[in-house]
């Protein structure tokens, strides 16, 4: 059967962005930034997406382009008879469930305040008001049910008309819509009265700031970020290069991606911390930045009904790009497994992940005493935890050793792959430093990010 090819190269940046722009760059960038002191964290972030991301990147999309399959099939097109790398294959796509059982709720949350916004919920609403709608939201399975049965509906149905006439298409519109969208939402919040002190905070690196936060804790916080901004690890970007041509160097393609990434997550800070200062709102106030601090914000602001619809449509662009990429992702290992159409795949993974979802919707009420790390913990957050804890930076590692190994596809085969066509090449100066010192970096960040969790189990 003919692989079905993206329409343009323009579809495939976009694809790939999109995959890697989502909840982690609008959300919890910027809340990490605030909280690990502004613009030093900016700084330690772009250093490691180059020196983390874009190798690594670069690796899955080589994957996918020289073996034309899915990730749960890729590894045996390329790897030597008689080897197990493609055990690797059917733990990406596991990993691709487990990021959507959890991401088609938090993307539901993105379109219900949406909604909450757009028909004027929280107009005149006092602070507490607004902090309590967050709390009643989660204690409400049917509403953040229907929202999550309505983005995996509507996600399988883009995608099961097709690559280029669904999923290239919408997202294309999609990604467009939401970069125009944060430039004109900057722009306003740069402009508002008393921005100027945000801006400081952010573009501006404080060493006192940067002590304050610990230094260890701002650059391991900036390693973290850096690398599970892209979703590497678990075929996603492997699944897009399975449909490029070869007309472009792949290093050039990461690079486009990452840049991409970078100017949202950026662009989102310049949205959030003038407005935060503008407004005399704190910006280390974590993970509630975007459902408290935020619409109370625009509570004040002229026009704030219309400034916060736009930014929850942002939002829920960013959201809804990842699920589309990842959905992809699981029809295409479907298709490859079964040999079924794609219309059929996609309706029995409806189903499927409709069911896998209702433990994160479940896990804020009915199932509330489930509390894996302690109190205050969900379901969410273990799933959170086996997605980027483990799969990713596990995942990433068997890429790096497989792309790099005489034992795997080997360092001249990728070479050979990620060079064809115009753009950046893979030099061999870097051999050295993505065969032996990059894995164990990964190797680091994945210890330091069981660690604690290890620690709270058994104390």
């Amino acid at each position: 059967m003919q692989r079905e090819r993206l329409g343009s190269r323009l579809g495939f940046i976009l694809l790939s962005a999109g995959c890697a722009i989502g909840v982690g760059n609008v959300w919890k960038f910027p809340w990490m930034v605030g909280q690990y002191g502004g613009g030093a964290f900016v700084v330690f972030y772009v250093l490691f997406l180059i020196i983390l991301g874009l190798p690594i990147m670069t690796m899955e999309f080589a994957v996918g382009r020289a073996s034309q399959k899915s990730p749960v099939r890729a590894y045996q097109a390329l790897e030597k008879p008689g080897q197990k790398w493609h055990i690797h294959g059917y733990l990406a796509m596991i990993g691709n469930y487990l990021l959507m059982m959890f991401y088609t709720t938090v993307c539901g949350w993105m379109l219900h305040y949406f909604y909450l916004t757009a028909s004027g919920r929280f107009e005149g609403a006092t602070t507490e008001q607004v902090q309590a709608v967050f709390p009643e939201m989660l204690g409400q399975p049917l509403v953040m049910g229907g929202w999550m049965v309505v983005v995996v509906v509507v996600g399988f149905a883009i995608n099961s008309f097709g690559l280029q006439s669904g999923l290239e298409r919408v997202t294309k519109v999609m990604m467009l819509a939401l970069l125009a969208i944060m430039v004109i939402l900057a722009v306003n919040s740069i402009l508002t009265e008393g921005a100027g002190e945000g801006l400081k905070f952010y573009l501006i690196p404080d060493l006192n700031r940067m002590q304050e936060a610990g230094i260890v804790n701002v650059i391991v916080g900036a390693m973290n970020q850096s690398f599970f901004t892209l979703s590497l690890g678990i075929g996603a970007m492997a699944i897009f290069g399975s449909y490029v041509g070869k007309s472009r160097a792949l290093l050039g393609e990461a690079v486009n991606v990452a840049i991409l990434d970078t100017f949202v997550a950026f662009t989102a800070g310049l949205i959030i911390f003038p407005a935060c200062f503008a407004f005399g709102v704190s910006p280390d106030s974590g993970p509630n930045l975007i459902f408290v601090t935020l619409p109370n914000i625009f509570n004040h602001m002229a026009m704030g009904r219309l400034w916060g619809s736009l930014f929850f449509v942002f939002m829920a662009f960013a959201a809804f790009s990842t699920v589309l990429a990842v959905f992809e992702n699981i029809i295409s290992c479907g298709m490859d497994l079964t040999g079924a159409g794609r219309k059929k795949v996609a309706g029995v993974n409806i189903i499927l992940i409709i069911l896998l979802s209702l433990p994160c919707v479940l896990g804020y009420n009915i199932w509330s005493g489930f509390q894996p790390f302690g109190e205050g913990t969900a379901v969410l957050d273990l799933e959170d935890f086996l997605v980027s804890n483990i799969w990713l930076p596990l995942g990433s590692i068997i890429y790096l050793l497989f792309c790099t190994s005489r034992y795997g596809w080997g360092w001249k085969n990728f070479k050979e792959e990620a060079n064809e066509g115009g753009g950046f090449k893979v030099r061999d100066g870097i051999r050295v430093y993505v065969s032996y010192i990059l894995p164990l970096i990964v190797l680091v960040i994945f210890v330091l990010g069981i660690k604690d969790k290890i620690l709270l189990l058994f104390s």
